[in-house]
C-alpha cells in the first residue's frame, strides 16, 4: 500500500508517480498547505462539522465554498491567475481543483503547490503529504480536476552582507 488513502479516490497515484513525503496529521490541509506551506493552519471557509474546530479564512474574503471565494483567498497571499502549470523560472504556482456536486454545482476541493524541480507537492485532506509528478495524478472522484492554476513571484531569501557591507570586525576584549 502506498499510503492510507484508498485508492478507489484517488485512482491515478502509483508508486511511480508519487511518494509519500510526511505522516498522517490532521492540525492542516490542502488549502493551507497550498496557500503558504503551513503544517499547522486548517483553511475552510466554513465549518465543516467534523474536523477541524476552527479554521482560518481570510480576511475580507467571502465565507463561501465557490471557486470565485477560493481565488480570492490565495490572492490574499500574493497568488494570481495564470495560464497553465508550467515550471516558470522565479515564480511559485498551484493548481485549484473542484468537482461537480450531484446537484451540479462546480466546488472547490483540493489545492496543490508545484515544488522548485517541478514536481507537486499535496496534503491529503486528514491524511498524508505527498508529491507527484503532475496535477493530475490527484485528479479522480474525490478531488475532481484543476479548474485554476495561480502563480506568484518565488519568496525571496534573506539577503547575506558580504565582508564588505558588514562593517569593521568587532575589537578584541
Amino acid at each position: 500500500m502506498l499510503g492510507s488513502w484508498k485508492s478507489d479516490d484517488l485512482p491515478k497515484l502509483t508508486s511511480k508517480n508519487c511518494r509519500v513525503t510526511s505522516p498522517v496529521k490532521n492540525s492542516y490541509n490542502c488549502i493551507a498547505w497550498a496557500a503558504t506551506g503551513s503544517d499547522s493552519d486548517w483553511w475552510w471557509p466554513i465549518p465543516l462539522g467534523f474536523w477541524p474546530p476552527v479554521s482560518y479564512w481570510p480576511p475580507g474574503v467571502p465565507r463561501e465554498v465557490t471557486i470565485a471565494a477560493f481565488l480570492q483567498a490565495f490572492g490574499t497571499v500574493g497568488y494570481v491567475q495564470c495560464k497553465d502549470g508550467k515550471l516558470e523560472a522565479g515564480f511559485e504556482k498551484i493548481a485549484l481543483y473542484a468537482n461537480r456536486m450531484p446537484w451540479g454545482e462546480i466546488v472547490p476541493t483540493h489545492a496543490a503547490r508545484q515544488l522548485p524541480d517541478g514536481k507537486w507537492t499535496s496534503k491529503l485532506g486528514t491524511l498524508e503529504d505527498i508529491e507527484h509528478k503532475k496535477p493530475a495524478d490527484v485528479n479522480g472522484p474525490i478531488y475532481g480536476g484543476v479548474v485554476h492554476y495561480m502563480q506568484r513571484p518565488m519568496p525571496q531569501a534573506p539577503a547575506v552582507a558580504t565582508d564588505a557591507e558588514a562593517g569593521p570586525e568587532p575589537e578584541a576584549l
